[in-house]
């Protein structure tokens, strides 16, 4: 009898031969159970295969913790034809999996290799908190909850927090949960997702996209350069190749314009945001014009066909957060006013980068909480980030899963979290 064993660090082909296949335990064995196994480790014979080249012939072993056989046994309830449902249910399960379980170590790998990439450019690590009484994003996407009496959030970005380091620890980094109080159920959203930030102080905007592309490319080259992690990878992925650089930067107009002679075209809305339908019942599509939010599918349409990673930069400021800075216009310059914002974008997946150049200026800084309707009481400490020294800094925020699900071709992010949460969904 040949056992498969998995106990983290690899798989074992063992051998039970004689008696040692002859019992009660060898005879109802299922799979799943632990075991423990003494024997002898010998190289597989030629012509025949096992993980690693080697096996063990087994001398003596028993169970430790039996599994179940009949309804209940493991390939009962879940194998490759479960429904998605069923297998978000037991996703403790599906995490024995050697696909899911090689994520997650690719997913570990990413992590250690971003820390040491930021560590060459002396980013130092901090850990914000997840309980907040501001919003970085809007507060339409705010988990909120009561605070010992008082309103308080989830936090949706750590970013505020980021830059009151900047005058004392100089660029910083950190790797917190986010989460977002969006009822989206695409495949590149989560409510809850493992956010990599950073802030650098005393920069351009040029500085920041050459920042950003520089950690993601040399945190990749590091995995590559590793054999097991880049075996990893080629088992998830085998046609991965480390992106070329420069990446490519389009600006929002451009972006615009691109879609338009690519013929992607984005749903009619009305005043009120709601789609416009036609009389059979279908969304009407209309060209792309400035001032468009560019939507998820646009996106990911541009990527396929691009095939390089790419830089969006230069949104307009009625499409992003109050504390962006402001691209400088030209003498007589009419029309939209535009950021200093990006976001990166990636084949198969889209966004996984948004980033921006901050607000340096105490007064406009004001001027924006007031055009943006929110309250300036709760954001004394970050205005006085603005008033004691300030400087021109940008940062940015990449959602780990997503990265991941690029790197390790992954149809969705939700394959890319330990225990993923998305609306209707936070269970096992």
């Amino acid at each position: 009898m040949f056992i498969v064993l998995r106990d983290g660090t690899g798989y074992l082909q063992a051998v039970l031969t004689g008696q040692t296949n002859k019992t009660y335990d060898a005879v109802t064995l299922q799979l799943e159970a632990s075991v423990e196994l003494t024997g002898s480790l010998k190289v597989v014979p030629e012509g025949q295969k096992a993980p690693g080249g080697h096996e063990l012939v087994v001398d003596y072993w028993r169970v430790l913790g039996a599994a179940p056989g009949a309804e209940e046994a493991f390939t009962n309830r879940l194998n490759e034809q479960s429904d998605p449902s069923i297998l978000a249910d037991l996703r403790h399960l599906v995490l024995r999996g050697e696909t899911a379980s090689n994520v997650l170590r690719l997913r570990a790998a990413l992590l250690s290799a971003f820390r040491a990439t930021y560590a060459t450019h002396h980013c130092l690590e901090v850990t914000p908190p997840c309980l907040v009484q501001t919003q970085v994003e809007g507060g339409a996407t705010l988990f909120k909850f009561d605070y010992y009496g008082q309103p308080a959030f989830l936090t949706q970005s750590s970013q505020l927090y980021l830059e009151t380091c900047l005058p004392s620890l100089g660029d910083v980094f950190c790797v917190q949960e986010s989460f977002r109080a969006e009822n989206s159920h695409t495949r590149r959203h989560l409510s809850e997702y493992t956010h990599m930030e950073a802030e650098l102080a005393f920069i351009t905007f040029d500085d920041l996209m050459t920042h950003i592309e520089t950690i993601i490319c040399e945190s990749i080259d590091k995995l590559l350069a590793d054999p097991a992690t880049a075996a990893l990878i080629k088992s998830l992925n085998p046609n991965f190749t480390a992106p070329a650089r420069p990446f490519l930067r389009m600006s929002y107009a451009d972006t615009i314009k691109w879609l338009n002679n690519h013929g992607i075209q984005h749903e009619a809305e009305d005043a009120d945001g709601n789609v416009i339908k036609d009389a059979d019942g279908k969304p009407v599509m209309v060209p792309h014009a400035i001032g468009d939010d560019i939507a998820e599918a646009a996106e990911r349409q541009m990527t396929d066909i691009i095939g390089t990673p790419v830089f969006l930069y230069g949104f307009p400021a009625e499409l992003k957060a109050f504390y962006m800075q402001r691209m400088p216009r030209k003498e007589g310059e009419t029309g939209p006013v535009y950021t200093e914002s990006c976001d990166l974008l990636m084949p198969g997946v889209g966004e996984i980068v948004g980033g921006s150049m901050r607000i340096a200026d105490m007064q406009e800084m004001l001027a924006a909480y007031v055009k943006e309707g929110i309250d300036p009481s709760p954001y004394y400490w970050y205005t006085d980030l603005r008033k004691y020294g300030t400087c021109q800094h940008g940062g940015y925020g990449l959602g780990i899963e997503r990265i991941l699900a690029w790197l390790a071709n992954r149809y969705t992010v939700r394959e890319c979290s330990l225990f993923p949460r998305w609306p209707g969904r936070a269970t096992p």
